[in-house]
């Protein structure tokens, strides 16, 4: 199965993620034949909540939206709140915006997006302790399994992965972007 064959797809993540909210879609996109890469703020190595580690490929400063054709946005609450305060980080996943191209998004990684000023209009599911969050920045939150939104792709929880990877994969296969009703 190589439907992404081609296709570039961000990872964009620091220390404290949900191991399997990285490590899940990763074997999907890649399995689907996209090539992942890993976007943090600092290069080095980082460390899931529950132990997963992984090398940076790229850091936050030095990536450009340009050079992929979709953004995965995995949750962890330290993981979302430190990007959300990190403005490379920011403008990075607001460019995939900007530029109408897919980005999926779970759990609390939709902090991200609140900060980037993407959501006015959207509809999006994240775990529910963002709602509040996520309506104050223009969303309309619901409780589903996985919501798609004109190429936005969003989850609450690791029990919703088999259905945010299945999404994910065919948002980006299908080429349908965030932003844009093609």
């Amino acid at each position: 199965m190589a439907e992404l064959d081609g296709k570039r797809v961000a990872f964009l993540l620091t220390d404290n993620f949900e191991d399997s909210e990285l490590t899940s879609p990763w074997q999907a996109v890649t399995d689907a034949g996209a090539q992942a890469t890993l976007v943090s703020p600092a290069k080095g190595s980082i460390t899931g909540k529950n132990g997963h580690s992984q090398q940076v490929d790229l850091a936050s400063s030095e990536a450009s939206c340009d050079d992929f054709d979709a953004l995965v946005l995995p949750g962890g609450v330290g993981n979302a709140d430190t990007l959300r305060m990190d403005a490379d980080s920011v403008a990075f996943a607001r460019a995939f915006f900007e530029h109408h191209k897919p980005v999926s998004v779970i759990c609390h990684g939709a902090w991200i997006l609140a900060d980037a000023d993407v959501l006015q209009g959207r509809t999006i599911t994240s775990f529910p302790s963002l709602k509040t969050d996520l309506v104050n920045a223009g969303a309309t939150w619901v409780d589903e399994e996985v919501v798609v939104d004109e190429g936005l792709v969003s989850s609450r929880t690791p029990d919703d992965l088999p259905a945010f990877n299945a999404k994910t994969v065919e948002e980006i296969g299908e080429g349908k972007h965030a932003g844009q009703t093609a």
